[in-house]
């Protein structure tokens, strides 16, 4: 997650001091060193998560600062974040201030975490069966569990949450039924499902806690692939969003749709973080669109 990158970038190293005053601990160092096991944790990863994306959008800045092409943080006229990411659009965006935004990712992280060691849970990525076809699986094997669609990533590559149980049901029946593959993710708990409400309530009151501003740029929420610019709108989304699908699918179909009502047209996209996640998710929706990174 952090490499030996953000030793050369003073505005990135300068984020990580400012979240490490907020949050009481070197996080950085967590991110560098671990433990492992402390940096798993929902309640620390989802910060380091945060932080290290704006710090990446830092270094892009860093990089184009002489270009004579411009900077791509400067062009973007449309941003969104997939689930914890959102909050990193928002921050990108000017409607949450970056000190907020750490303390309101502390407060999901520490409720969710507790939510997860409540009640364990389990996610599971199911690869070449399409939505209806994976919730008619759940609806089969569910039981008196829980388990619920969780993300909608792309075309076949749909995630479902819940009891690890029924996880674990799902992958047989979905192996059987013809999925190309099923993963078994490494998250700490049943994300985006009810299992995950009582951190609801104590997010919705640290968000009423929280000056947000109107977005400079649209900002597309996971909730219901929908751009929002009202502070109130973008408080009840983001509490929504811990048991709500991840319509992360819809979400890229909203910024790179010419035309339709609410689509954008984007016709070039920048994955800020580590990796080509998001990049591999887009190819699989339009794989006309470029898309570049911050690190290969």
């Amino acid at each position: 997650m952090l490499g030996d990158w953000i030793d050369g970038h003073p505005s990135a190293a300068r984020l990580f001091e400012r979240a490490a005053d907020l949050l009481g601990y070197d996080l950085a160092e967590i991110c560098r060193t671990g433990p492992a096991p402390s940096l798993d944790t929902t309640a620390v990863s989802q910060p380091a998560i945060l932080v290290t994306s704006l710090a990446l959008l830092e270094v892009l800045r860093a990089r184009h600062a002489d270009s004579s092409g411009g900077c791509p943080v400067d062009a973007a006229v449309v941003t969104a974040g997939l689930s914890l990411g959102e909050y990193t659009a928002l921050v990108f965006a000017g409607a949450i201030d970056f000190e907020d935004a750490v303390r309101l990712v502390a407060v999901r992280g520490r409720a969710m975490q507790a939510c997860a060691e409540a009640r364990p849970g389990s996610m599971v990525a199911v690869l070449g069966l399409d939505r209806e076809r994976i919730a008619g699986l759940c609806d089969e094997v569910r039981g008196e569990d829980v388990l619920e669609i969780a993300n909608v990533l792309c075309p076949g590559n749909v995630v479902a949450s819940g009891s690890t149980a029924a996880c674990e049901r799902l992958r047989d029946v979905a192996t059987a039924a013809g999925a190309m593959k099923c993963v078994t993710l490494g998250v700490a708990g049943a994300f985006h499902t009810k299992l995950m409400q009582p951190a609801v309530a104590e997010l919705a009151a640290a968000l009423g806690r929280t000056p947000i501003r109107p977005p400079r740029i649209p900002v597309v929420s996971n909730v219901d692939a929908r751009p929002h610019t009202d502070p109130e709108e973008i408080r009840r989304l983001l509490a929504r969003q811990v048991v709500g699908v991840v319509e992360w699918q819809g979400s890229m179909e909203c910024l790179l749709a010419a035309g339709d009502i609410g689509g954008f047209g984007v016709r070039a996209l920048w994955e800020v973080g580590p990796g080509r996640v998001l990049r591999g998710l887009a190819k699989r929706i339009d794989r006309s669109v470029p898309c570049s990174g911050v690190i290969d």
